[in-house]
């Protein structure tokens, strides 16, 4: 190598001279880097945002919902499902000679006995058993007209009587208890419009009018308001409640060609079992603030901003949904997967501990020892890892970040459901309430009117606090549809669901 290209040799204590116009340009060379290098982390954080956004819609439309984690150390979980495992040969060989018998049909069914014989002339036979096959048969539900025919009769003193008609639920109208459960249970139950039901009936040779089911469904449910208001009263005069809310669209004359967004918010009391939908058109704080004006107790709700007004209530103790930041860290999963399967680890072990107060049957004083001894140390372990990880050690506008940042938002609030055993560790029983309204958005895709809209919040109060409590929502309504004509409006606590059983 030629002296002229050798590579100079530089001594780090070698003092260099600069002149003015050396240092200013150096000057200017910094911040010029100093400021791609910032416009490069910036794009890095907004690329790995999308990214989990996108993620997150993929999961939306193609993937599971499933938010269940199993850690990987758990031994109860089969990771080879496929690999056959070793069994007892006489067991195995026991489960063959039983075959795969179809499960016994419902013993509560009703059922037709048809005797059948051999064609074969039996002169001289012996019957020697019988051999009985059950087939399960489906008759088309169908309309009929119930006639009542009333004989008028001249009495010796000249007055005239005739029998009276029983009570229908709607005064002066042609239609049954159960036709009129029966076009609210396919609306909200079976998710069937109306106009797919005309369909349906005209099939059977009855051309019933949609505009005349709306009609017969407007007054039943004009008829059973003052039940909703004494559902309501019973369901606020709880101290433990459990809040979350979901959009419906709203036909309005104020936005002709599209639909205003309007909001369903539920509660339910968690205690007694009982559900309830308000109806208001928006997301504002204002429809929870006026019927929760007089609530004293505990409020469970996720992290929205429109609870915050309940922290400065005295009355009022605001528990947080372990589920909802458990969701956060999911979601994280391929962001920052390590960080995200510890806390999830750590979240998994909170709901053994109530899996397993469940199974043994605790009552609410022994839930909240066993909670007490189990959960509180894995909640000050999961504290003090989230205090470790908080940005700017993570990313704050990553997913992972993001987690973080919502669980610590609302951490005294998700330690509150130590207080009491009958406190819940999340309000998932209020989601699983919730759903049959999305299922009826996609079905009637819109309420035809505020009036409508608050018209469905009374109907799925109702349906949703007897799929809780196991009742079928055909028998209570066509019971109550029945009795409510000659009840007393002062009992009318007698016939909501989980009275009229």
């Amino acid at each position: 190598m030629t002296d002229a290209n050798k590579i100079p040799s530089f001594d780090p204590n070698e003092k260099v001279i600069l002149t003015r116009e050396e240092y200013n340009q150096l000057v200017v060379t910094r911040e010029v880097y100093d400021k791609m290098l910032s416009d490069f982390s910036n794009q890095q954080i907004k690329i790995e945002h999308l990214t989990f956004e996108l993620d997150k819609l993929k999961k939306l439309f193609h993937g599971s919902k499933s938010e269940r984690f199993i850690p990987a150390d758990d031994p109860n979980v089969d990771r080879n499902p496929g690999k056959a495992k070793d069994v007892d040969s006489s067991a195995a060989k026991a489960d063959k000679t039983k075959g795969h018998g179809r499960p016994k049909l419902p013993a509560n069914l009703p059922r037709e006995e048809i005797i059948l014989e051999p064609t074969v002339d039996l002169t001289g036979a012996t019957m020697i058993g019988v051999v009985e096959t059950e087939i399960l048969e489906y008759i088309e539900a169908k309309i009929i007209v119930k006639k009542y025919v009333r004989g008028k009769y001249l009495m010796p003193d000249g007055s005239i009587i005739i029998a009276e008609l029983p009570s229908l639920p709607i005064p002066r109208g042609n239609v049954g208890p159960g036709l009129l459960t029966h076009l609210i249970v396919s609306k909200y139950v079976d998710h069937i419009p109306f106009h797919r039901k005309h369909q349906m009936f005209k099939r059977q040779g009855v051309d019933l009018a949609e505009s005349t089911m709306n009609d017969w469904y407007r007054k039943g449910c004009d008829m059973i308001v003052p039940m909703y208001d004494c559902h309501k009263r019973l369901v606020f005069s709880s101290d433990y409640l459990m809040a979350d809310e979901t959009p419906i669209p709203v036909l309005t004359d104020d936005k002709p060609g599209s639909t205003h967004k309007g909001y369903y918010w539920v509660y339910y009391d968690p205690v007694k079992k009982l559900v309830f939908f308000d109806y208001q058109k928006g997301r504002g704080r204002e429809g929870p603030t006026e019927l929760l004006k007089n609530f004293k107790g505990a409020l469970q709700a996720d992290g929205y901003s429109g609870y915050l007004t309940f922290e400065e209530n005295p009355d009022i103790k605001l528990l947080g949904c372990m589920a909802h930041a458990r969701r956060k860290f999911d979601e994280a999963k391929n962001n920052d997967q390590n960080r995200a399967l510890h806390a999830l680890t750590l979240i998994q072990k909170l709901y053994d501990t109530e899996r397993k107060a469940r199974e043994a049957g605790l009552d609410y004083d022994q839930r909240k020892e066993l909670r007490l001894v189990e959960a509180k140390p894995v909640l000050d372990e999961f504290y003090q890892w989230l205090k470790e990880n908080e940005p700017p050690k993570t990313l704050p506008k990553s997913a992972i970040g993001g987690a973080i940042t919502y669980t610590l938002n609302l951490w005294p609030r998700l330690l509150r459901y130590l207080d009491d055993g009958k406190y819940e560790i999340d309000n998932n029983l209020i989601e699983n309430s919730i759903r049959p309204v999305a299922l009826g958005r996609k079905n009637y895709l819109f309420a035809g009117s505020h009036d409508a809209a608050q018209r469905a919040a009374m109907i799925y109060s109702f349906f949703a606090t007897c799929k809780i409590i196991n009742i079928e929502p055909s028998e209570w309504m066509t019971r109550m549809f029945t009795l409510i004509p000659d009840h007393s409006i002062q009992r009318l606590e007698e016939l909501l669901p989980h009275n009229l059983r």
